[in-house]
């Protein structure tokens, strides 16, 4: 056909006949109800053509007028009976339409019961209703909790790094202190060795062991301006060098004047190191007396005092130390 001649033409008319039957059974199931029998509604009355009556046989028209006869008038017992029946026939038909009423309304009706239904109806709904706010209530109530522990454990996590972070600080620092103490003993204790083979030329307190002299008496005899590696004893004190080569009763052979191309002046004390043959094997500018420390002071200094050689002496060290002052001045 050619309103099926495309596919989205059979997919519109599948989906309308679909929904065309779905409706269809909706309207049967749901859309058709009704009462067999129709409800009722008012108070049941007896058929009838006037407002007074009696007898036993209910007729199906009208009445038709009564006649009285003027010959034979009615006995009054007979219109005692009748007004009595008359009054009696309306309390039976009253008991019966009472009867009715109290059937009808011991029937619950329809209405009765769709009005029962939606209240059970809007029960279960408020009930549903105040179980999903208790459930929502005590869901939150436990997200709440859950958010509390983990705050308290973020808190207690980082409390603990801070914690860790200051305990190796303070490892660190004391670290740094007790290097620095141990560098600080290292050179008090080499200062100390120098100071004693250079033969005190340091504030020392006087702390070392041992001794040396020509005496009976318990001491190290001599000056204090002397020189550790002194034969003499008596004097006012030098180095026997006959200048500013301190290296005991050993004499400074060569002696090269340092290049002065700086810009600074003052001494430089450099510690030295001579073998039995009388050359320096090792020079260290800086040592105390020095009164400028300037790099390039200190670099001509130990150039000067890596030139010097003093004289042979096979009783001499394999290693002695001494001292070469050299004092720098921009006026010369």
């Amino acid at each position: 056909m050619a309103f099926l001649d495309t596919k989205h033409k059979r997919k519109s008319a599948l989906y309308t006949t679909m929904i065309g039957v779905l409706l269809l059974l909706i309207m049967f199931v749901f859309g058709l109800t009704y009462f067999d029998p129709p409800i009722e509604y008012g108070i049941a009355v007896n058929f009838g053509s006037s407002d007074v009556g009696s007898g036993n046989v209910q007729p199906t028209e009208a009445l038709k007028p009564a006649t009285v006869s003027e010959s034979e008038p009615e006995p009054v017992e007979d219109v005692e009976e009748v007004e009595q029946e008359i009054t009696e026939e309306p309390v039976e038909e009253t008991t019966e339409v009472a009867e009715s009423e109290i059937e009808e309304a011991s029937e619950p009706s329809a209405s009765e019961e769709l009005m029962t239904q939606e209240a059970a109806e809007a029960l279960a709904i408020k009930k549903a209703e105040d179980e999903r706010k208790i459930r929502e209530a005590r869901e939150k109530e436990e997200a709440r909790k859950k958010e509390e522990t983990r705050k308290k454990e973020e808190a207690r996590k980082k409390a603990e790094a801070e914690r860790k972070a200051e305990e190796e600080r303070q490892r660190k620092i004391r670290e740094e202190n007790e290097r620095k103490e141990q560098e600080r003993k290292a050179q008090e204790a080499k200062r100390k060795n120098v100071d004693a083979l250079m033969g005190g030329f340091s504030d020392s307190n006087g702390n070392a062991d041992g001794g040396e002299g020509d005496d009976d008496q318990p001491g190290d005899k001599g000056k204090e301006t002397g020189d550790p590696n002194a034969s003499g004893y008596y004097g006012i004190g030098g180095d026997g060098s006959g200048g500013n080569y301190r290296l005991g009763n050993r004499r400074a052979l060569t002696r090269p004047i340092p290049e002065y191309d700086c810009n600074e002046e003052g001494k430089v004390v450099v510690t030295i190191s001579v073998d039995q043959s009388g050359k320096v094997i090792s020079a260290q500018p800086g040592a105390k007396g020095t009164t400028n420390s300037a790099s390039c002071l200190f670099s001509r200094a130990k150039e000067a005092a890596l030139r010097t050689k003093f004289n042979a002496d096979s009783n001499a060290p394999s290693k002695q130390v001494g001292l070469i002052i050299y004092n720098f001045s921009l006026s010369e």
